[in-house]
């Protein structure tokens, strides 16, 4: 874990303690209550955190449950449910004491909601896209392939408030893990008794700080305060209001009209007016994520590896980030990013410190020789997610793939629609990002894993690949670990089944009477420590 680690490793042979307090964010001039209104930048496509996959989703949910782990301010993973833990000295026995709690509804909450939970998520009926992040479990990847009974997973339930995970093998990154939806519990007594009706507001049982009270699609999701969550006198805010609009430039004029507190991205193109009129409201921060161009190879011409290589080539990633966006992104040419933990150095692509005319040159001969030319021109649409940022840098590689001879259709879609045909793999060339649900490379790798599934985009398959990942998975010495998920970036960088164009910065605007809000690597933000100002 990038900065301060609260978990201290004390020797192999020794078992893990942890316990921790949240922090309490407090200032003499912010006051208890009111309502916070933010805009998420996109529409839900549920409040299911077993069905959802966005950033803008995790704005939502990540405040209405609570998981065995949760999010300090900074994004660092401190005690949510469980109240401390004990690791096996092999480390792949983790054991949870639970706190004692409550549903919103006033049903006791114990160690079965977990269990019953995440054999939910893993079973091939709910269809959770996201399923494959907890593979990490003893029997997780069995049970969600329709190969094993949910029972036979590796989550136990030793009393009403004690409950025990056995891995596959030593994950450094599993309690951040934990702070991510796919761990989150949901209600069996409300589930079992409605169905899929269960995330509407009249329905909707949670265990975190804020419980719903009303979805408008494509307007706003409105929360209030859960009188029984475990913490609630420490929750300042009453109520959080998201709204869903994708529009960068309407949403900034809402937030200058005083109708919005904080907006979780704008457009690049208004950064020096940002910089000169909200100095101040303006939050450029590092950011763990990858903007990203995945190609589908399993339709022709993208099975073609030649193709692939060219189109990346002929990207200019810094004048993508030095002329479009402006505000501090870095130019990709590696799927993850820098300042991982556990991973020194990303493995980037070999033709990285080529002169660009010289890149424009080989990409041009790798066209010819998979046979397209000025008569035969490669011809492809590039789909991308509403937000002016987005079509920019799509009309500047439309522009970039002209120059050797490939004509670009631009395809828009909203961002809800957008996933849903990426997912479905219907499409060719597509915009798509990623950010760290928790802070290590085996998370940005494993979206081209083969058993990845509807997160692999462009279904890029490579045994070599595969075997690496399955081998790093297992592999307790940190040390090897990372060498062997180097070895498979390199790999897939050869492979270039993802054009890889920037790494990330979080762009926010957050208004001055808002206090608590602490930029972070994640850009997760827990609405349960803000207030408002007088």
């Amino acid at each position: 874990m990038k900065g301060k680690q609260w978990i201290k490793l004390s020797g192999v042979r020794n078992a893990f303690y942890a316990t921790c307090m949240f922090a309490l964010i407090t200032a003499g001039s912010a006051f208890a209550g009111g309502t916070l209104r933010v805009a998420t930048m996109g529409e839900p496509a549920s409040l299911d955190p077993h069905k959802v996959s966005g950033t803008w989703e995790n704005y939502v949910v990540g405040d209405m449950f609570l998981g065995l782990t949760t999010e300090n301010p900074k994004a660092e993973a401190v005690p949510g449910v469980a109240e401390s833990w004990t690791i096996s000295d092999d480390l792949k026995t983790y054991t949870f004491k639970l706190r004692k709690t409550n549903w919103s509804d006033g049903t006791p909450f114990t160690a079965n909601d977990f269990v019953y939970s995440m054999q939910r998520i893993l079973l091939p009926e709910t269809a959770a896209e996201y399923a494959s992040l907890l593979y990490v479990i003893e029997g997780a990847e069995e049970i969600n392939s329709g190969k094993a009974a949910p029972e036979t997973l590796g989550v136990t339930a030793l009393d009403d408030y004690t409950l025990q995970v056995q891995l596959v093998g030593p994950a450094p990154y599993f309690l951040d893990l934990l702070t991510h939806y796919t761990a989150y519990p949901v209600p069996r007594h409300v589930i079992e008794k409605v169905g899929n009706d269960w995330t509407k507001p009249e329905n909707m049982v949670v265990n975190g700080p804020y419980k719903l009270v009303e979805w408008l699609p494509n307007t706003h999701v409105k929360l209030t305060k859960n009188e029984q969550y475990y913490d609630a006198g420490n929750v300042s805010l009453d109520n959080l209001t998201f709204y869903t609009q994708e529009d960068r430039a309407a949403v900034q004029k809402r937030f200058r009209a005083g109708e919005i507190d904080v907006a979780m991205d704008f457009a690049s193109d208004q950064i020096d007016w940002l910089r000169e009129n909200l100095p101040n409201e303006t939050r450029i921060a590092p950011y763990l994520g990858v903007y990203y161009y995945p190609m589908n190879t399993s339709v022709p011409p993208f099975d073609d590896i030649r193709v692939r290589q060219a189109l990346s080539l002929s990207v200019n990633r810094e004048a993508i980030v030095d002329r479009v966006l402006k505000t501090g992104e870095i130019a990709a040419y590696s799927f993850v990013p820098p300042g991982v933990s556990y991973y020194e150095k990303p493995a980037e692509v070999e033709w990285k410190d080529m002169p660009y005319p010289e890149r424009v040159k080989k990409a041009k001969a790798l066209l010819g020789e998979a046979g397209f030319n000025k008569d035969n021109p490669l011809k492809l649409t590039l789909r991308y997610n509403t937000s002016e940022n987005h079509k920019r840098v799509a009309v500047a590689v439309q522009s970039m793939w002209k120059q050797i001879g490939v004509e670009a259709q631009l395809h828009n879609s909203e961002v809800k629609v957008h996933y849903a045909d990426l997912k479905q793999g219907d499409f060719q060339v597509a915009r798509a990002a990623w950010i760290a649900d928790y802070n290590d490379a085996q998370n940005f790798l494993y979206l081209l894993e083969t058993r990845t599934g509807a997160n692999n985009y462009g279904r890029y398959s490579n045994e070599k690949f595969d075997s690496l990942m399955e081998q790093a998975e297992v592999t307790a010495d940190l040390k090897k670990r990372a060498e062997m998920l180097y070895q498979a970036e390199a790999q897939a960088m050869a492979d270039q089944p993802v054009i890889p164009i920037y790494h990330y910065v979080s762009k926010n605007l957050v208004s001055q009477k808002v206090d608590g809000f602490v930029d972070n690597a994640k850009d997760i933000h827990r609405w349960r420590y803000i207030t408002i100002k007088e």
